[in-house]
């Protein structure tokens, strides 16, 4: 393999990633992303490259997708109001539908970029090949499901394909009804079923932050509990911060809050000394 022909200049040191590359050797990475990186072109087309590299590297990354932003921008378009309980978008029939279409639209999108990058790709979505069974969240929320059961076997095939499976946060009920389901609960879903070595939440902050608002590199859950307590973890940081707790409580390695704003941020997270990000563990 010849590391100078993949990794890009602004990236990683091929000495650093030599130290990295038997670390994820058979393990399952994955890779929640969402903010600027689903908007702005320039960052999107790095993260597919990204992507793109870490597969040629030998890696199994596995993708899911947001798109709140796109869904609210569509129902702007269309005069649909949006509610909002607690973070989650209140979501009705006719809400369900747009949500749906812009996801499948995006995923596709996202497909479409990683393969003319020569990358295999396998569309999640709830028409294609669903994997997430969900029950509802609660009544007044509408159609916004809680994930229940996840077809682990189905994902493993698509890895074991050498493909990349891009999974939209939809699911199905008992009765086939498709439901939104919040993005970082499904990757974080998807983490404990396969007992993921990482979980990476591509977002539009650096990490978590110290009172001094400088970035904090690694906590364990009591340290960040004790930060929510404090406040200093507030407002949309604690659903996050509070799903990663339960991801690393449940067999996952390690859980990464890193920023999408900067270039290569996924490679500096997983193949130099310093990381990027926080690092959340057990």
């Amino acid at each position: 393999m010849h590391l100078e022909n993949i990794l890009p200049n602004d990236g990683p040191s091929i000495e650093e990633v030599k130290k990295y590359l038997n670390k994820y050797n058979n393990e399952y990475i994955i890779i929640k992303f969402g903010g600027s990186v689903l908007n702005d072109p320039k960052l999107f087309k790095i993260f597919i490259q990204d992507i793109a590299i870490l597969k040629r590297l030998g890696f199994s990354p596995i993708i899911v997708h947001g798109g709140g932003k796109r869904i609210s921008n569509k129902l702007i378009e269309l005069n649909i109001k949006s509610n909002f309980i607690k973070g989650l978008r209140v979501t009705d029939k006719e809400t369900i539908n747009i949500v749906e279409d812009v996801l499948a639209n995006f995923n596709e999108e996202i497909a479409k970029a990683l393969e003319e990058q020569s990358c295999k790709t396998k569309k999640i979505t709830s028409k294609k090949n669903n994997i997430i069974t969900v029950k509802p969240e609660s009544k007044e929320l509408g159609f916004v499901g809680t994930p229940i059961h996840i077809k682990i076997d189905f994902l493993k095939e698509i890895i074991n394909a050498n493909e990349v499976p891009i999974i939209a946060p939809l699911g199905l009920d008992e009765s086939s009804q498709i439901f939104n389901i919040n993005a970082d609960t499904v990757a974080g879903s998807i983490a404990k079923a396969l007992k993921a070595r990482r979980f990476i939440i591509i977002s539009d902050v650096e990490g978590v932050l110290d009172n001094d608002k400088k970035l904090i590199p690694e906590i364990n859950s009591v340290k960040a509990k004790s930060l929510i307590d404090q406040k200093i973890i507030s407002g949309g940081m604690i659903p996050k911060i509070n799903n990663c707790i339960d991801v690393v409580s449940n067999g996952v390695k390690g859980v990464v809050i890193i920023d999408g704003r900067r270039s290569h941020s996924i490679l500096f997270e997983l193949l130099s000394d310093k990381g990027a990000g926080t690092l959340i563990r057990e």
